[in-house]
């Protein structure tokens, strides 16, 4: 069996960004919702999952405010054209065969580790996770995975994906996934305005791995053989601490939905419908031919 957990935002910013311009004939927007509509429909293609669905992000959780006020305030308000598109696409994502899922005051990476660390302790289970999110891929390991189609994670100019496995993560991030955190502890994240130290991600990945993690490596400043970098950290030294706590996954939250309720069902008729309204051309043709397939299946399967 095969999990498929997609960062829902993450894909609607990057669909509305990659295609500037597309609207329908009454102007409306559409741009994020063709872009987010191909995109999971190309994942389906790709993985073939048995289950799957879209995590959202639902505000900001308390302790990780209350540890770093300034948390995420430098992310600027979602462009005007979004709004509308967001709300389109959460309505469209059950249509497209996956729920919905997100809780109050929670991130969508906590919610996908509970959901990745719940599937892998069934036996024979697999989870995907396509997202950008560096604190995901802390989660990679034997059960998970990491979909993408950046090309500087690509084998070749000719692979339509990627699956990074630990060995390609390891590779890409100069430690193992379970000391990227530690990597992040000393670096920051610009993007959710956590501070680093002033160290890059080579260096800091070059004495996470000269200390074999960042507890001992705190604890063996004096031996650090760089005068400046010694300088850095311990001046830096309650600050990393509060950075490690700061990208470290909540995992202990209930799952809003059962696993077992995460089966991929389109609801090809309501689809065709939403689309129509768009009035995605190709696209739409491609749906309704799949719809069209799937129904003789089923029909098939019933007079058996």
């Amino acid at each position: 069996m095969k999990l498929l957990l997609i960062d829902g935002h993450y894909y609607v910013y990057r669909s509305f960004f990659a295609i500037p311009t597309l609207s329908n004939s009454r102007g409306e927007p559409t741009n994020a919702i063709f872009g987010f509509t191909k995109t999971l429909r190309l994942m389906l293609k790709h993985l073939q999952p048995d289950l799957g669905a879209v995590v959202w992000d639902e505000g900001v959780p308390q302790k990780r405010v209350e540890l770093q006020p300034a948390y995420k305030e430098t992310r600027k308000e979602m462009p005007k054209p979004m709004i509308p598109q967001l709300e389109f696409i959460q309505k469209l994502t059950p249509l497209l065969g996956f729920r919905n899922i997100s809780l109050p005051d929670t991130e969508a990476d906590d919610l996908m580790g509970c959901y990745a660390i719940a599937a892998c302790e069934r036996a024979g289970m697999e989870v995907v996770l396509a997202t950008n999110d560096k604190d995901l891929y802390q989660l990679v390991g034997p059960c998970v995975k990491v979909y993408t189609t950046a090309k500087a994670d690509l084998a070749s100019p000719k692979d339509a994906f990627a699956l990074l496995s630990e060995d390609q993560v390891t590779a890409k991030w100069e430690v193992t996934p379970s000391l990227i955190g530690d990597v992040l502890a000393l670096t920051g994240d610009s993007v959710d305005n956590i501070p680093g130290v002033g160290l890059g991600r080579k260096t800091a990945a070059a004495l996470i791995r000269e200390f074999g993690g960042l507890e001992p490596l705190l604890n063996n400043i004096d031996k650090v053989k760089s005068a400046r970098t010694r300088e850095k950290l311990a001046n830096a030294r309650e600050q990393i601490l509060q950075n490690r706590k700061m990208v470290d996954l909540d995992c202990r939250l209930e799952l809003p939905v059962p696993i077992d309720q995460l089966r991929i069902e389109p609801d090809y008729p309501a689809l065709i419908a939403a689309l129509e309204r768009c009035e995605f051309k190709s696209l739409l043709q491609e749906v309704r031919d799949e719809g069209q397939r799937a129904a003789a299946r089923t029909q098939g399967m019933l007079l058996q």
